[in-house]
């Protein structure tokens, strides 16, 4: 299991942590045959411990298949756990009945990657943000509707679209109209599970820009789960990078942009496009496939990819520890300044 050294006295902590995660496990089975055998399990998330703080947003960055968006759906009780604790605001998610969990689930939201799938295409706008709202029953009659209108224009939608439906929208208007519906119960944290990938670049800028400022309008707490890293940096307090169930890399994105601390963040950075045409930059190649994360490898995860590996990265895993100041990494190897790397002592 990834841990990660504390840094602040409990107490300070807990006020400080929206939500506190440890030793998460998310495993799925793997069956076969007539009676449905179970035959190996999928290590989708497998031990990761991190925090969000409270105003923050955490980017959780990361190769598709790596368990971003099993991890946000295990935040908020979406997915159970199969091992591990969610503790949201010093309350364990996992010990919540049904009907508490219920009352909960009006202080945490989501916003969904697929904007044309994520909404119901016989309702209408005005019943789709209506629905939680009458969930937690918060408002009703004109009251409702007013509220309703509101989330409409703080999202950039006029509030005449009430009555229309989801086909008459672009991309963009529709993940306005999902990030509205998760807006409506006042929630004070949003998972926000690749919510532009799926739409133009054109329109990518606003959606991150109206996020931004939700954020700063109303104290939001933010995950925001995403494989750009470009975009990550953009609008993250703090980054933490996911390879096959693990978080291999965390911390403020311009310390850890500038001065990776594990080598498969190098790697994602290399790829990420520059502006500049002049800059001469190296760029990492990774060979092979990630790894089946039924039979992950032994010791580090990495190390059947990783440019840098040596023998104890075959047998040991490696933990989280400190490279920089609120910066940490799980590697073997010592990051040196000037982009070396030499092995560190077992």
């Amino acid at each position: 299991m990834t841990t990660l050294a504390p840094t602040a006295e409990p107490e300070a902590t807990a006020q400080r942590d929206l939500i506190q995660v440890r030793g998460l496990k998310v495993h799925f089975p793997v069956r076969s045959g007539i009676f449905q055998t179970e035959i190996g399990t999928v290590k989708a998330v497998d031990g990761i411990d991190f925090e969000i703080r409270r105003g923050e947003t955490l980017g959780l960055v990361g190769e598709s298949g790596c368990g971003k968006s099993t991890t946000g759906r295990a935040l908020i009780r979406l997915r159970d756990p199969t091992e591990g604790t969610v503790t949201f605001d010093g309350i364990e998610l996992g010990k919540l009945k049904p009907e508490a969990l219920r009352k909960m689930r009006r202080r945490m939201q989501i916003i969904f990657q697929d904007p044309y799938g994520s909404l119901d295409p016989r309702m209408t706008v005005g019943s789709t943000i209506a629905e939680p709202i009458e969930t937690h029953n918060l408002a009703k009659g004109n009251q409702r509707r007013e509220r309703i209108a509101d989330l409409l224009r703080i999202v950039g939608l006029d509030p005449k679209y009430v009555s229309r439906y989801p086909h008459e929208f672009s991309g963009g208007q529709r993940q306005r109209i999902g990030v509205a519906r998760a807006l409506a119960v006042e929630p004070e944290f949003i998972v926000c599970d690749e919510p532009i990938s799926a739409l133009d670049v054109s329109i990518q800028a606003q959606v991150l820009n109206l996020l931004t400022d939700l954020r700063n309008q109303l104290g939001l707490t933010y995950l925001f789960i995403a494989h750009d890293l470009s975009v990550v940096k953009h609008i993250s307090d703090r980054v933490a990078v996911m390879y096959l169930g693990k978080i291999v890399e965390l911390g403020p994105p311009d310390v850890m942009y500038a001065q990776p601390g594990h080598p498969y963040t190098r790697a994602l950075l290399s790829a990420v496009p520059v502006p500049d045409p002049t800059a001469q930059r190296q760029r990492i190649i990774l060979t092979g496939d990630v790894p089946s994360p039924i039979n992950p490898p032994s010791g580090c995860r990495f190390h059947t990819r990783c440019p840098f590996v040596f023998d104890r990265c075959r047998v040991e895993e490696p933990l989280l520890r400190p490279v920089g100041d609120g910066h940490v990494s799980a590697c073997h190897l010592d990051h040196v300044p000037g982009g070396q790397v030499v092995p560190l002592a077992a």
